[in-house]
């Protein structure tokens, strides 16, 4: 399984938002802690802004914030929900399949649960998980530490 670059960077750009919960956090900022582009950055948020993952506000003073607790973000179903249209193999694209085995193959089962297993292992893991106690994280993001709920 591979995870495309987009995937990469949103899953990038909620562990920045989340490090920096409690504030609104601008594009530039995100591009050069998570080295990359503010082009393509803008298309991930407002994808990720449809999904409801992020909220936006557009303006001077604007910028993101997360759309819902990163207790409630899991890792599995923001994967799934940007992978869902990228095929696991060729013969699961609807265009530009030219496999001659995908009427007899039996592989094709197996890749199909085996990406179910993937992001079932995913949806066990949420953004605080990813994000809280990682003072690592917190230094490359230079951002404050989470705090602890009762």
């Amino acid at each position: 399984m591979r995870i495309t670059k987009r995937t990469n960077i949103a899953i990038r750009l909620l562990m920045f938002c989340a490090a920096n919960e409690g504030r609104l956090v601008t594009k530039s900022e995100i591009a050069e802690r998570c080295n990359s582009s503010e082009s393509h950055l803008a298309q991930i948020i407002n994808k990720l802004g449809q999904m409801g993952f992020l909220r936006t506000q557009r303006g001077r003073a604007g910028g993101v914030t997360l759309g819902r607790p990163m207790s409630e973000i899991r890792v599995g179903e923001v994967f799934r929900r940007l992978e869902e249209n990228t095929p696991v193999a060729e013969c699961f694209a609807d265009v530009d399949n030219t496999c001659p085995l995908t009427s007899a193959c039996r592989l094709r089962v197996a890749l199909v649960d085996a990406v179910e297993a993937f992001y079932a292992q995913l949806d066990e893991v949420t953004l605080d998980a990813l994000v809280c106690d990682n003072e690592a994280l917190f230094t490359i993001f230079s951002a404050v530490p989470c705090m602890k709920r009762a």
